[in-house]
């Protein structure tokens, strides 16, 4: 446990390494900003997920749900194909 300088009211409060942790002045999250960029960074691994060709979602039934896995498999056995591929025609030239 340790102290750290509330990014908020700038006093010192005490810590245990958690950017949740709350200053005992102000109440306010000493994160500060290493909270925020871990919640923005959160957010776009989920949009991430999201955005892949066939995303899973928990609502989906199993035959779709297995569906889904399937074409992910294929695809990516596609795009390994092909980036090998575009691998081997940048490597022969040279």
């Amino acid at each position: 446990m340790g102290e750290k300088k509330c990014p908020h009211c700038g006093e010192w409060s005490s810590w245990n390494q958690n950017l949740i942790d709350t200053c005992d002045h102000c109440g306010k999250t000493l994160g500060g900003v290493d909270l925020e960029y871990q919640e923005r960074r959160e957010a776009q691994k989920q949009a991430n997920k999201e955005q892949w060709i066939f995303y899973i979602k928990e609502t989906d039934s199993e035959f779709v749900k297995t569906v889904k896995k399937v074409g992910n498999f294929f695809y990516t056995v596609y795009i390994s194909i092909i980036t090998f591929i575009a691998w081997l025609i940048a490597a022969l030239p040279g």
